[in-house]
């Protein structure tokens, strides 16, 4: 898998290339979780915004696919005890309908075949009146991010899906979802989040 490939480089490229929003990312996507909450987070990474969630909530369950990203999440978050980390398919998510108050799915979207389908499983796993919070990298507001997004097809990063701010919000409206406000961090690499209230 190519994210193992990555996982040891991970933190330090995005901290050099994008720093205000690598940071800024996590602690925006905390602003939406509370106290008593269970959280689901898909894709977790190397738990950029993993470190973030936990202090806020009763409990994390931070899932991956990429052996590798789970380490390197693991280290990053060995100081935190309320998070359990799990090997999960964001796709085909193990666990009953509405477990949880909050799902997150960072950075992952653009990447999926079937990112409706994707929606629809965070969707489910989360309890009526919760929350699901999508952040995604927009690459394509300006020539630089494009530039950018090309270097990484070159590395071998498959992005399905590219994303203006307007565009991501039309995608949203496309997939039928309602209830679903929109916020950006700007930065060399924007990121929109999208945050639907089920």
């Amino acid at each position: 898998m190519i994210w193992d490939k990555f996982a040891g480089i991970y933190d330090i490229s995005e901290t050099l290339y994008n720093k205000e929003v690598y940071t800024n990312l996590g602690k925006r996507v905390a602003q939406e979780i509370d106290e008593g909450d269970l959280v689901l987070e898909c894709a977790c990474g190397t738990g950029a915004i993993s470190k973030y969630i936990a202090p806020k909530c009763r409990l994390l369950v931070a899932t991956d696919l990429s052996r590798g990203m789970m380490v390197e999440a693991q280290k990053n978050c060995d100081n935190l005890t309320n998070i359990k980390f799990r090997y999960a398919d964001i796709m085909h998510i193990n666990c009953r309908d509405e477990r949880f108050d909050k799902a997150v799915a960072g950075n992952v979207i653009h990447l999926l075949d079937e990112p409706y389908k994707a929606i629809n499983e965070l969707l489910r796993v989360c309890k009526t009146g919760g929350k699901v919070i999508i952040p995604t990298y927009i690459n394509k507001e300006n020539a630089s991010q494009e530039l950018v997004a090309d270097a990484l097809r070159l590395a071998g990063v498959d992005f399905r899906h590219e994303f203006t701010f307007e565009s991501y919000k039309e995608f949203f409206r496309e997939g039928g979802y309602e209830n679903v406000r929109f916020d950006v961090i700007r930065g060399r690499m924007d990121c929109a989040l999208a945050i639907i209230t089920k």
